[in-house]
């Protein structure tokens, strides 16, 4: 089954809930009565994700609630093509990142619209690191999008360039160096327009920025009004550092205090996105992350998959309107404690891949079903 207008249908509708932005009014009910269609799509469109349903005694005449729609481990993204369109007709083709050897295994997110990713991702991040809307200028430690094609965060970027247009600097090149001087340059044009920076990059980035700084001797100093979004990103990495020395650097080198510095959380898997309220709510709110109203997460028992109390740390998953197009309901290796006001994340499992994301993983390869 192709997606076709009933794909365009539901694309429609999220659109248009996505428009109204995070004070989106979805109720419980609307939630579970979208979810449910998103499920009722993806069951006849995916074929692959419909067969591993159906091992799970999971159809849309018998599942009534969000919350039992079955859960697609992230590690089935490496195996097998979870999507509602064929692979070489998706518009776009996201790859996770591995690790820097190169040899690990890429999970592969094919994704039919576009459209519906930006229509998701700008709101959300307009709100938690523009909360005064307006544009600023995005200097960007990202690789671009033509350099990155197959970067999800890339494309997130891209769609921030084209949405507050010009200049946007990026200085994220493959290469893996960052040219400083041509960071000092835009620093100092967005100074003399009075605009604001902001300055993304994944926590390695900062890490060589901060590496280049301290060799040249020299510092960053960024407009008034200035934030840096901070996407995390160590992984496959031979070297780390703690949240609160690289918060505490970047404050030193550029200027920016650490309660206008935003931790964003996303996966190649998910189309939505989990910022820290900072801005929103003033630094109290840091560590914790707070998701848009089409995301919904829980945190599960590692072995059995069942929900765990609020507060107490689980197995997050994530039920996403925005992949319509793939499979909305994920479930991670990473944890986190859940509450009313967001999510507390603890970083990934420990150890051996966990019993319910294996069993689950285990049902998804098994799914040889054909299309149709």
């Amino acid at each position: 089954m192709e997606p076709g207008s009933a794909f365009a249908d539901l694309t429609s509708t999220l659109e248009a809930l996505f428009a109204t932005g995070v004070g989106a009014n979805l109720d419980e009910g609307s939630f579970n009565e979208l979810a449910l269609r998103v499920f009722a799509f993806q069951f006849g469109a995916n074929a692959v994700y419909r067969g591993f349903c159906k091992r799970r005694g999971s159809t849309p005449d018998t599942v009534t609630g969000w919350e039992d729609v079955p859960a697609v481990p992230t590690t089935a993204f490496k195996y097998v093509d979870l999507a509602c369109v064929e692979p070489s007709a998706a518009e776009a083709t996201y790859v996770t990142s591995g690790t820097t050897s190169g040899s690990e295994r890429r999970g592969r997110h094919h994704v039919p619209s576009v459209a519906l990713y930006r229509a998701s991702a700008l709101p959300n991040l307009r709100a938690h690191l523009v909360p005064e809307d307006r544009a600023l200028t995005l200097l960007s430690l990202i690789p671009s999008p033509a350099e990155a094609p197959h970067s999800s965060l890339s494309a997130m970027m891209g769609f921030v360039a084209e949405e507050w247009g010009e200049p946007s600097v990026w200085l994220g090149g493959t290469g893996g160096s960052i040219d400083l001087e041509a960071l000092g340059r835009a620093a100092r044009d967005a100074a003399r327009r009075e605009s604001p920076v902001l300055l993304a990059g994944t926590a390695f980035a900062f890490v060589r920025l901060l590496d280049e700084l301290a060799r040249a001797g020299g510092s960053l100093a960024l407009p008034e009004g200035s934030r840096i979004m901070e996407t995390g990103g160590f992984k496959g990495r031979s070297r780390t550092v703690g949240r609160e020395e690289l918060y505490g650097a970047l404050e030193a080198r550029t200027g920016v205090p650490r309660g206008r510095i935003v931790n964003e959380y996303g996966m190649t898997e998910l189309l939505s996105q989990l910022y820290e309220p900072v801005l929103r709510e003033g630094p109290g709110a840091s560590g914790r992350h707070v998701p848009p109203p089409w995301l919904k997460i829980r945190a599960l028992d590692p072995a059995t998959l069942a929900p765990v109390p609020a507060g107490t740390p689980g197995l997050l998953a994530f039920f996403d309107l925005a992949n319509a197009g793939s499979v909305s309901h994920i479930l991670t290796q990473d944890v986190g404690a859940v509450s009313p006001d967001g999510v507390r994340i603890r970083g990934r499992a420990e150890g051996a891949e966990p019993r319910g994301c294996s069993l689950a993983l285990e049902d998804v390869l098994g799914a040889k079903e054909g299309p149709g």
